[in-house]
This record gives structure tokens, C-alpha cells and sequence, in this order.
């Protein structure tokens, strides 16, 4: 696990407010791989804050409980891919086929790179709680929206119902990849989701 300890010397001239910032900052990092490495439900406050280089007392400081910090978690991470899957269609052109399967191409990509964090996004995540349920509908929602904006032809809208299918297919997907270890190539799992992507797309 890559040390996520703030060095004192990262403090100095920082405001208070700067502090605690980086302090909450460390703790998301750390949970990231803590949760995706040995399982949010196996995972306590000590461990993360250990694996941070952080007393207890600063957890408290930014999360009133665990839950909270795995949503920090998850917001930040699905915050990233969808940046990362974005950059990824634009770079491929006005083409949708081409911006569809930049945007597979990169999300496989990531989640075989970070597997902690995949672990995370598509594993962890799920029926923990209520507020976690919400995090998790309200990056669907995004995600959505980023499929029309890249993918959609000017003034065309998809079916809402067809978009959910097909999102939920590419989870499923990954899911199904990561089960076998990332065993088949990236390229032949894009080429997979692909074939759900041309729903949408005829």
C-alpha cells in the first residue's frame, strides 16, 4: 500500500482550514485502498486512520462515522472516472461508435489499473445503507447524463429505460471481468460492452 502519511512539513503556512483539508484528503486516499483491499465490512476506523498516518481524533474531525468516509470515497472515485471517460471521448472525435468505445476502453482500463478502487465502486459500495443507496443512484444519474452528452446525436435523447439497461450491462460486465482476475483483455471486454453500446446508438 503506497504510504499516505502527511509529513508535518506539508503543514507549514497551510491555513487551518488547508489542514484539514489535506487531513480528510489523506483519510479518502487511505480508505480507498483499505476498502478495496481487505472489504469495507472488515475494515474499522483504526485501520483506515493507521493506514493514513492519522490519530482518530481527525477522522472525527471530517466523518461523524465510516459510512460517511466510504461515501467521500465513492463520490471522489466515480467523480474521477467519469473525468477519465469523458477526456476519453473527446480525444476520439465527433464519431459516437469511436466515443463509445474510448470511453469502454478507458473505464476497463482504469478499473483493471486500480483494482482497489473497482473493488470499491462496483463491490463495497452496495447495501450498506440508505445515504450509501442514494450516493450510488445520484452517480448513475451522472453517469447518464455524461452517456447522452458524449454519445447522443444533437437534439436526440435516448430511451431512459434502454440507457439504465445498458449501464447496468457494463457494470455487470466489469463485475463478471474482475470475478475471473482481469483475465481476458481489455480490448476483447470493450469490444463486449461495445455490443450493448450499439443499442443505444442505431
Amino acid at each position: 500500500m503506497t504510504d499516505k502519511t502527511i509529513s508535518p512539513r506539508g503543514y507549514r503556512g497551510a491555513s487551518l482550514e488547508q489542514r484539514r483539508a489535506q487531513r480528510r484528503q489523506c483519510l479518502i486516499d487511505a480508505a480507498i485502498e483499505v476498502y478495496g483491499g481487505v472489504g469495507y465490512r472488515h475494515a474499522g476506523v483504526k485501520q483506515v486512520c493507521e493506514a493514513a498516518g492519522l490519530t482518530q481524533r481527525y477522522f472525527y474531525e471530517s466523518f461523524s462515522h465510516s459510512d460517511e468516509l466510504l461515501i467521500a470515497c465513492y463520490e471522489q472515485a466515480t467523480q474521477r472516472v467519469r473525468e477519465h471517460n469523458m477526456a476519453a471521448a473527446e480525444a476520439a472525435g465527433s464519431d459516437p461508435v469511436r466515443r463509445s468505445r474510448a470511453m469502454l476502453d478507458a473505464y476497463f482500463q482504469l478499473l483493471k489499473d486500480e483494482p482497489h478502487m473497482a473493488r470499491l465502486l462496483l463491490v463495497e459500495i452496495r447495501g450498506i445503507s440508505p445515504a450509501v443507496d442514494r450516493a450510488i443512484e445520484a452517480a448513475l444519474r451522472a453517469s447518464t447524463a455524461d452517456m447522452t452528452r458524449a454519445l447522443a446525436l444533437s437534439g436526440r435523447q435516448f430511451d431512459g429505460m434502454l440507457q439504465a439497461g445498458v449501464l447496468g450491462g457494463v457494470i455487470h460486465i466489469a463485475l463478471h471481468w474482475m470475478a475471473t482476475g482481469y483475465a481476458a483483455p481489455v480490448a476483447t471486454v470493450t469490444e463486449t460492452a461495445l455490443k450493448l453500446g450499439a443499442a443505444l446508438l442505431n
